[in-house]
């Protein structure tokens, strides 16, 4: 596809697990284990707390918690103020074992994400991408003492070999549309085990057909160097295929049927955009 045509990964993302899925079931084999093997049972997922007041979503973690989820993304990203608080409020609900990232989505500019960072030292907490570009995240990871986590500016294995060579991250969100599909999150997946690099394996969204993706994905990586993952099934109203994975008890499992082991809702997608022949 890249001979082709250049770019477009999010085009390219659709097709390629889509050639996944069918190569799944030709073998007799699920995805999961065409991608390296299937490891434990079920994968522990983070829940995404959106910005509200910091009382607000304080109280979101209980309900999670009830919930099975244990790893809370709290989405930071707007006034320096009001994100201290609400990286404050969050952090007095945690239990032990349970683990906070606050992912500001390149909503800090660089001498903010320095001084919130500098006020919240003293809380278990990850900072990711804080700032839009590389350099300014570079930056604050120099100046801080939290671990770091890099999302936005990873697309590519150049990216991500430069990351590695100047210590710019601790755990790195690789998401499956970003970098053009499963073929190309594998080759970066397996890159980040061995350099010793921790992931959140994801995708930008999605429903029933992105979650399989992503459940074969995170279920065919070394437990050690899962960070995280989610499932977006459980945050959508809409199904748009039958057998695709559910949460239970915050935690996911990969199809064991071939193939990423689910049949699309065709009533629900609608008729079909394009052919190509």
């Amino acid at each position: 596809m890249d001979a082709a045509l250049r770019g477009h990964p999010y085009v390219k993302s659709g097709i390629d697990i889509a050639c996944w899925d069918i190569l799944g079931q030709v073998a007799g084999l699920p995805v999961c284990e065409l991608l390296g093997g299937r490891y434990g049972e079920d994968v522990a997922l983070y829940r995404a707390i959106s910005q509200e007041s910091p009382e607000e979503m304080a109280a979101k973690v209980a309900v999670y918690r009830a919930q099975g989820y244990r790893r809370f993304q709290l989405k930071v990203g707007g006034d320096p103020d009001t994100d201290i608080a609400r990286i404050f409020a969050v952090a007095e609900r945690l239990q032990p074992g349970d683990r906070l990232v606050a992912d500001a989505n390149t909503g800090w500019v660089q001498h903010e994400a320095v001084r919130i960072a500098k006020a919240v030292r003293d809380i278990d907490v990850y900072i990711e991408q804080p700032c839009l570009t590389y350099e300014e995240c570079l930056a604050v990871r120099r100046q801080i003492p939290h671990p770091f986590v890099l999302d936005e500016n990873i697309d590519d294995l150049g990216i991500l070999l430069r990351a590695k060579a100047d210590l710019a991250m601790d755990v790195v969100n690789l998401k499956i549309s970003k970098l053009g599909g499963l073929t190309k999150i594998k080759q970066a997946r397996d890159l980040c085990v061995s350099m010793g690099i921790g992931m959140t394996l994801e995708d930008f969204w999605g429903g029933d057909i992105a979650t399989a993706a992503i459940a074969h994905l995170a279920q065919s990586t070394p437990p050690e160097f899962l960070f995280s993952t989610t499932v977006f099934n459980s945050y959508v109203t809409v199904s748009t295929a039958d057998g695709a994975p559910q949460r239970v008890d915050g935690r996911m499992a990969a199809s064991k049927l071939p193939g990423l082991g689910i049949q699309p809702r065709m009533e629900v997608l609608g008729k079909r955009v394009v052919e190509i022949s």
